[in-house]
C-alpha cells in the first residue's frame, strides 16, 4: 500500500470538489469547491512531490475537452508535467486522437474512461486500438464507480452518466489484462472526507492479481489503515481535500513520509 498524490485541476485552476458535483452547461462548467489553488499553480504541486519522490500521482483535468477551459487545464498540466517528467499519470478527456500527446508531454500513462465507456457501456474496440497505439504498460482505466440499487456501476462524463458496467470480480479481472492498472474513484464519498466506501474496499481487496489505486473519502489515519486492512494490503490510495495542501487536516509530510 502507497500513496499517490494528485492535482485536480478545473477552469485553469488546482482545485478540490465535491464529487459528483461537477455540471455542465454548453461551454462552462460549475462545482462544489471544497479547494482553490489561487496562490500556487500545479507545477508547484509537482515539485513538491518530486522532492518527496512520490511517483504514480495522478493530474486530472475536470473541465470539457474542446473548452477554453480545458486548455486552461492542459497548460497547467503542462507545466506539472515538466516540473516532475515521468512522475504523473493525466487523465480527463483521453482519448485515441491525443493518448500520444499527453505522453509526449511528459506522463507516464494516460487515464481513459468515456472513450472507452461510451453510450453506456464498454467498447473494447476503441480499448484495444488504444493499446495497439500506446501499449497496455501506458494505460490505466479509470473504473470510477456509483451505487445504485444494489450494485456500483462505473460512472462517466465527469462521474454524472451511468454505464450498464457493474464494478464486479468478473469485469474487472477482464478489463485489466487490456491496462497496466486501475483507478477507483468512490464517487458517492468523493471530497466528502467522511470516511472511505468500505464495500468498494473490501471488493477490490478481494481480487488477485490486480494494481488499483482508490479515492474518496479518506479524511483520518484511521481511513487509511482500514482500506489497508479491508485491501489486503493491495490497494494504493490517493487523498485530495483531506490533506493540509489542500487545506484539510491531514498532514501531508506525514502522509508522505509514512506511506511514500
Amino acid at each position: 500500500m502507497r500513496f499517490r498524490p494528485c492535482i485536480d485541476i478545473h477552469d485553469g485552476k488546482v482545485k478540490q470538489i465535491v464529487g459528483g458535483s461537477l455540471k455542465e452547461d454548453g461551454m462552462a462548467s460549475d462545482a462544489s469547491e471544497n479547494f482553490v489553488s489561487d496562490e500556487y499553480d500545479a507545477a508547484w504541486y509537482a515539485d513538491m512531490y518530486k522532492q518527496y519522490g512520490l511517483t504514480g500521482g495522478h493530474i486530472i483535468l475536470l473541465n470539457k475537452s474542446g473548452t477554453p477551459a480545458y486548455e486552461a487545464d492542459m497548460h497547467q498540466a503542462g507545466l506539472a508535467l515538466s516540473a516532475y517528467p515521468e512522475g504523473f499519470q493525466i487523465g480527463g478527456g483521453v482519448d485515441i486522437s491525443n493518448a500520444e500527446k499527453m505522453l509526449d508531454m511528459g506522463a507516464s500513462h494516460v487515464i481513459v474512461t468515456s472513450y472507452v465507456f461510451a453510450g453506456g457501456q464498454i467498447h473494447y474496440d476503441r480499448l484495444k486500438s488504444l493499446v495497439n497505439l500506446i501499449g497496455k504498460e501506458r494505460l490505466v482505466l479509470d473504473l470510477s464507480c456509483r451505487r445504485k440499487d444494489d450494485n456500483y456501476y462505473v460512472v462517466t462524463d465527469r462521474w454524472q452518466s451511468f454505464t450498464d458496467v457493474v464494478l464486479n470480480k468478473e469485469n474487472m479481472s477482464d478489463i485489466t489484462q487490456y491496462c497496466d492498472e486501475l483507478l477507483i474513484h468512490a464517487v458517492d464519498v468523493e471530497g466528502r472526507q467522511q470516511g472511505i466506501e468500505e464495500n468498494v474496499a473490501r471488493l477490490l481487496g478481494s481480487i488477485e492479481n490486480i494494481k488499483v489505486t482508490y479515492a474518496g473519502g479518506i479524511s483520518s489515519y484511521e481511513d487509511i489503515e482500514l482500506l489497508n486492512s479491508l485491501g489486503n494490503g493491495k490497494i494504493d490510495f490517493t487523498i485530495g481535500s483531506s490533506l493540509d495542501i489542500f487545506g484539510g487536516k491531514l498532514n501531508f509530510v506525514n502522509i508522505a513520509q509514512k506511506y511514500g
